[in-house]
């Protein structure tokens, strides 16, 4: 997963594998660095919802 930055050390001691990337999906679990990647974090969770639903957006 991807975080801001100084919350990597945090994501790692939960167990998690940092990643650098901006954005990042990894089964059902969409992560971002910070706001600018909302557009990008906000179409990736519509895409895993719609997955689910059986519909396509």
């Amino acid at each position: 997963m991807t975080a801001y930055t100084a919350c990597r050390p945090e994501v790692e001691a939960a167990g998690a594998t940092y990643v650098e990337t901006g954005l990042h999906v990894d089964g059902n679990l969409v992560t971002g660095h910070a706001w600018p990647d909302l557009p990008g974090f906000m179409r990736e969770f519509f895409n895993l919802l719609a997955s689910k639903n059986g519909s396509t957006i």
